[in-house]
């Protein structure tokens, strides 16, 4: 392997807030701020959906909007449904 082109690699901490959920792992993004977990000074990284909050792991059917990616969508294409009634 050729040196000095890959990223560093090294662990990581992914944080659930909406449910506290702790996942160590190991990532090239190493920008977070640092937390201490089991002992070791790690980067941690917020993330929305984890797998104790996800519909298809809890088994509850339901959608997750976060961004208003839906109604921006609607939006754009309104005019197209228009037409086509």
């Amino acid at each position: 392997m050729k040196k000095g082109i890959h990223p560093k690699y090294d662990y990581v901490v992914y944080r659930c807030p909406a449910t506290g959920t702790e996942i160590l792992t190991r990532s090239t993004k190493l920008d977070g701020p640092k937390v201490k977990h089991e002992g070791r000074e790690v980067p941690s990284i917020s993330i929305e959906i984890c797998s104790d909050n996800h519909p298809f792991y809890t088994g509850k059917s339901g959608f997750v909007d976060t961004t208003g990616r839906v109604d921006a969508f609607n939006k754009r294409f309104a005019r197209l449904r228009q037409k086509k009634a």
